[in-house]
């Protein structure tokens, strides 16, 4: 079976990660959605409340049933890549400015794990320009996300801001 890991924060999720999401369901046989729990950095939303955001949103698209899998990790991608029997580490590209980065993680990922390749996914025109940094920013000076978010990151946005 084909698996493959989609790091990363997901503080909120964005439309344009579902977006990914959808398209690696369509080809890698498994995708585990990893939601990684960094204890160097302070997220919006604690990791519980991204992996329950994160199945409330994927429950209302056409996913395919029992092929995406939500969990979270903290070290090393390519050792929770190991650890689930991944060979493959999905990322999305929103523009040429990715590029760089993502090839750097890419080669340094081999190096660490030769037997997991990096698959990129160019995001869809619609959500290119969207990031969660940037959905935050927008929000915190009460901007309209709507647009960026699944409904579920929209209300969880909308809690944590209450709370600040």
């Amino acid at each position: 079976m084909s698996v493959a890991v989609y790091p990363g924060s997901f503080d909120p999720i964005t439309n344009g990660h579902l977006d990914i999401i959808e398209r690696a369901s369509a080809v890698f046989e498994h995708v585990i959605v990893a939601v990684l729990a960094n204890p160097g950095k302070t997220p919006l939303l604690p990791v519980e409340r991204r992996m329950e955001i994160i199945r409330q949103a994927l429950a209302a698209l056409p996913s395919r049933p029992g092929r995406v899998e939500v969990a979270a990790f903290d070290g090393l991608t390519v050792d929770f890549c190991r650890a689930r029997s991944a060979t493959a580490i999905v990322r999305g590209l929103r523009a040429t400015s990715d590029f760089e980065w993502e090839m750097q993680l890419a080669h340094t990922n081999r190096v660490l794990a030769p037997d997991v390749d990096t698959v990129l996914f160019m995001t869809s025109i619609e959500n290119g320009y969207v990031s969660s940094t940037l959905v935050k920013e927008i929000a915190s000076f009460g901007g309209d996300v709507s647009s960026m978010l699944p409904g579920p990151a929209i209300v969880a946005l909308s809690e944590a801001s209450d709370r600040r």
